[in-house]
């Protein structure tokens, strides 16, 4: 597992072994940073259910303003700051009060409820939960019901391709999906009318 393009280019990422931890592939990887663009200057990133922190770390790489990590297993969020400190992002800025990331140390539904709170807004959001916990339901439903989302936002989930999403979670839209092996990408954008 490797940063593919921008500032952190090559880095290898750590992984937890033995944990209930699916890390995103590089070539899935790869795929949703071709579909959204090379570069995400400007933009802000919800990495739901970050995992190893890849996919957020991929998007600081590229550019973006902000990201958000959401994990709420401890050794992961261990690792998350072991591979943003890999990358040069990491925990020598922890303190500084102009740091581009995040990490919420949080369940899913709770950390949409935090930042809700705080009045964040994303472009991206990447939501990746464990294939067998049942989780897309409620999350997607409520980031739909959100005010973390713009008209123009996009949100992925990242699913089993066996695993069928709905069409729409409210206001969330599907406009596209995308098989890669195993796993699929479900793009979904705001539909105001709903």
């Amino acid at each position: 597992m490797r940063v593919i393009a921008g500032k952190a280019r090559g880095t290898r990422l750590g992984a937890l072994k033995g944990a209930n931890i699916r890390p995103t592939l590089d070539r899935v990887k790869e795929s949703f940073f071709n579909k959204v663009g090379q570069t995400l200057e400007g933009l802000h990133f919800l990495d739901l259910f970050a995992g190893t922190g890849s996919m957020g770390i991929e998007a600081l790489s590229r550019g973006a303003d902000k990201v958000v990590f959401v994990e709420n297993n401890h050794r992961a969020q261990s690792l998350i700051y072991s591979n943003l400190e890999r990358c040069h992002f990491g925990p020598d800025e922890i303190d500084s009060a102009d740091k581009n990331w995040i990490l919420l140390k949080s369940d899913a539904l709770h950390a949409l409820a935090i930042l809700q709170e705080r009045r964040y807004r994303f472009d991206i959001v990447y939501v990746d939960p464990p294939f067998t916990d049942g989780l897309y339901e409620g999350c997607l439903q409520a980031l739909s019901r959100s005010d973390l989302l713009t008209q123009s936002s996009l949100v992925v989930a990242e699913h089993h391709h066996k695993k069928a999403l709905e069409e729409n979670y409210g206001k969330l839209v599907r406009q596209s999906e995308r098989k890669l092996g195993d796993s699929c990408l479900s793009y979904y954008q705001v539909c105001p009318e709903l």
